[in-house]
């Protein structure tokens, strides 16, 4: 019996297997376009919503603050950078961007170390802590306006709480008017901030606080570590990412800054609690300077985004770049 060879081809080492048809690895065509026509029907909305709502107001804000524009009818009477020229001139406008500046600067010196201080205490084994965490965030969750009217209640002359505290012990003339005086307004409004936001930078700081390893402070406390090394060293550096977004939070708050002013003081007195966002509505709807207000809104938005762009470009680069890098090595 003789037995017929067998041919076996053999195939270069180099040679590249057979890619699927379809364009996708181990999908057909007809597949992948349902994939992408499904996509589209789902984003479509969203874009035309964005749009609507989001591009055409900040569209017709820079085309109407190039005209002088009452309000009424189309804007037709053409100024070029008139209002941002006398913007720039503009001693109320430069006002608010000073105090812009002083609220964005006591709300990282103060409010946010306070609201830092609290969510580490919150973060031992204390009995009730779950209580003083409703407690502390409680205020976040009222609106700006029951806010200010408890406050203007509180801090109101002569009659108020406030006034009536510090003369039952002896400080008869600290109190006075808090909200009527030019020098106090500004931080007795501050305290009423600190007291309505900073339980909004406690929960963050919480949330990120128990996200750090125990065995890390553990391991420290074996080595010899006090207290203060141990915050220094391993809470400070693991919870920056979540001190960096509160910081971006803060600042844009402070710079958009609008209700709690308005219904406390509605920007008084003499322009002296005054931010950009309440001079902005008053040209624009007590003055019926619309043109010169789209002015002021087109600056906070340009003031923003400068902010936003330069704050991701140079303070969380590290932070998004680590993002890019989890996603794409765990789409691999």
């Amino acid at each position: 019996m003789t037995s017929t060879p067998v041919h076996i081809r053999e195939e270069p080492a180099d040679a590249a297997p057979h890619a699927p048809t379809g364009g996708g690895p181990g999908r057909p065509a007809g597949r992948r376009i349902r994939d992408w026509l499904t996509a589209f029907a789902f984003t479509v909305p969203a874009l035309v919503l964005f749009g609507a709502l989001v591009l055409l107001p900040i569209l017709f804000a820079l085309y109407a603050s190039l005209f002088n524009w009452g309000g009424f009818n189309m804007p037709s009477d053409f100024t070029g950078l008139g209002n941002f020229t006398k913007l720039i001139k503009d001693p109320v406008f430069l006002g608010d961007l000073w105090r812009g500046f002083l609220l964005i600067a006591f709300s990282i010196v103060v409010q946010l170390p306070f609201a830092l201080a609290m969510a580490v205490m919150l973060n031992q084994k204390l009995r009730g802590r779950a209580v003083y965490r409703m407690l502390f965030f409680a205020p976040y969750v009222l609106s700006e306006v029951i806010t200010g009217v408890l406050f203007s209640m509180i801090f109101a002359p002569d009659e108020g709480l406030a006034d009536r505290l510090l003369g039952k012990i002896g400080l008869d003339g600290v109190g006075g008017l808090w909200f009527a005086d030019p020098h106090t307004v500004l931080p007795t409004l501050f305290l009423v901030m600190t007291w309505k936001y900073f339980g909004f930078h406690m929960m963050l700081y919480l949330a990120g606080l128990q996200g750090i390893p125990p065995e890390l402070h553990e391991a420290a406390r074996i080595d010899g570590a006090g207290a203060w090394q141990r915050f220094r060293h391993i809470t400070l550096p693991l919870l920056g990412p979540t001190v960096r977004i509160s910081v971006f939070l803060a600042v844009i708050g402070a710079i958009q800054l609008f209700d709690l002013v308005w219904i406390i003081t509605a920007g008084g007195p003499d322009h002296a609690s005054e931010t950009l966002a309440i001079s902005m509505f008053q040209y624009g709807f007590k003055r019926y300077q619309v043109g010169y207000g789209m002015a002021i809104s087109v600056a906070i938005f340009l003031i923003s985004l400068a902010f936003a762009l330069l704050y991701q470009r140079f303070v969380m680069r590290r932070d998004t770049e680590g993002a890019l890098t989890t996603m794409r090595g765990a789409a691999r």
